[in-house]
C-alpha cells in the first residue's frame, strides 16, 4: 500500500494527508476548493514547523513531507492510481454516498476504500460501492498529527485481508489502531458525545456553570480537557450531528440532543471554528473566557 488519496482538506483532511506524506506515502488531497486546498497546505506546513522547533523533525523531513502531497480539484482523475483512498469529507450521509459512488468507477480494483466517519455506518457507505469487501472505517482522532488512537471500523462485509492491511497502515503511521464492530458512533463517539451531550443539560438546567463543569472533569476525572471546551474544540455542530445519529440508529431518547446545543448551532455557534461556543475563541490566545451568554 503505497499510493494514498485523501479526499476532503478539511481539519480532518489536511491532518491525514500529513501523516502519510511523513511517512513517505505519494498524498493526493481533493477538495472542490482551490481555497480549501491552500489553506490545507499552509497548516500542514505550520505544523510541521513547530515539529521543527520541538526537534522532533528535521528540516529535510518537513521538504520531504511537502514535497509527497500534491493536491487536486478531480475526483476521478486522483483516484486513478491509488491503493487506498481516504474520505474525509464533511459528516453528512448522502455526500458521503455520492463520494462513495464516484470512485468506486474509477478507483483500482484493488484499491481499498476508507473513511474517516465518526458515526455513519461503513456497511451503508460500502453498499454504495461495487466492493463492499474493501470499505471499512478508518477513524483518526483530531488533532491527526499528535492523537495515536485510529478506530479501524468493519463493515457487515469488509474481508480479514481489508482489515489487516488498514491495521498495519495504520500502525507503520505510528498510530494504535483499534479493531471495532460497525455500531452508531462505533466505540469513541458512542461514549464522548452522551457525555458531552449531558454536560451541555448539566449547563442548560443550571446545575452549574461553563467553567465550574469543565474544572470537575479535569480535576475530578482527570480529563484534560472539560466536555465544553471539547465540544467547542470538535464543533458544535458535529456534536448535534453525531448526537443524531446516535438517536436514529440506536432509536432511544437518552441519545436526545440537548436543545441547548440546537439552538446554539441554529445561532451560528459553532465553537473554534465560528469564534465562539461556551467560550470566546481569539485567534492566536490560549486565553479561555466563558461566553457572555454564559456569564452570571
Amino acid at each position: 500500500m503505497n499510493n494514498v488519496t485523501v479526499i476532503g482538506a478539511g481539519t480532518m483532511g489536511n491532518g491525514i494527508a500529513h501523516v502519510f506524506a511523513q511517512k513517505n506515502h505519494p498524498v493526493v488531497l481533493i477538495d472542490r476548493s482551490e481555497d480549501a486546498l491552500k489553506r490545507a497546505l499552509t497548516t500542514i506546513e505550520k505544523n510541521l514547523d513547530r515539529l521543527v522547533a520541538k526537534d522532533r523533525i528535521t528540516e529535510e523531513i518537513k521538504a520531504s513531507t511537502l514535497g509527497n502531497i500534491s493536491t487536486s480539484t478531480d475526483l476521478a482523475s486522483a483516484v486513478l492510481e491509488a491503493d487506498l483512498v481516504v474520505e474525509a469529507a464533511t459528516e453528512n450521509v448522502d455526500l458521503k454516498l455520492k463520494i462513495f459512488k464516484d470512485i468506486d468507477k474509477t478507483a483500482p480494483t484493488d484499491c481499498i476504500l476508507a473513511t474517516n466517519t465518526s458515526s455513519i455506518s461503513i456497511t451503508k457507505i460500502a453498499a454504495a460501492t461495487s466492493r463492499p469487501e474493501k470499505v471499512i472505517g478508518m477513524h483518526f482522532m483530531n488533532p491527526v498529527p499528535i492523537m495515536k488512537l485510529v478506530e479501524i471500523i468493519r463493515g457487515y462485509r469488509t474481508s480479514d485481508e481489508t482489515c489487516a492491511a488498514v491495521m498495519h497502515a495504520s500502525e507503520t503511521l505510528g498510530k494504535v489502531p483499534v479493531e471495532v464492530n460497525d455500531y452508531p458512533g462505533f466505540v469513541a463517539n458512542r461514549i464522548l458525545m452522551p457525555m458531552i451531550n449531558e454536560a451541555i443539560i448539566t449547563l442548560n438546567e443550571g446545575v452549574a456553570g461553563v467553567e465550574e463543569i469543565d474544572t470537575v472533569m479535569k480535576l475530578g476525572m482527570a480529563h484534560p480537557m472539560g466536555p465544553l471546551q471539547l465540544a467547542d474544540f470538535i464543533g458544535l455542530d458535529v456534536c448535534l450531528k453525531i448526537m443524531e445519529v446516535l438517536q436514529d440508529g440506536l432509536g432511544s431518547s437518552k441519545y436526545a440532543p440537548c436543545p441547548l446545543l440546537v439552538n446554539m448551532v441554529t445561532a451560528g455557534r459553532l465553537g473554534v471554528k465560528s469564534g465562539e461556543g461556551f467560550y470566546i475563541h481569539t485567534k492566536g490566545s490560549k486565553e479561555l473566557v466563558v461566553s457572555s451568554f454564559f456569564r452570571n
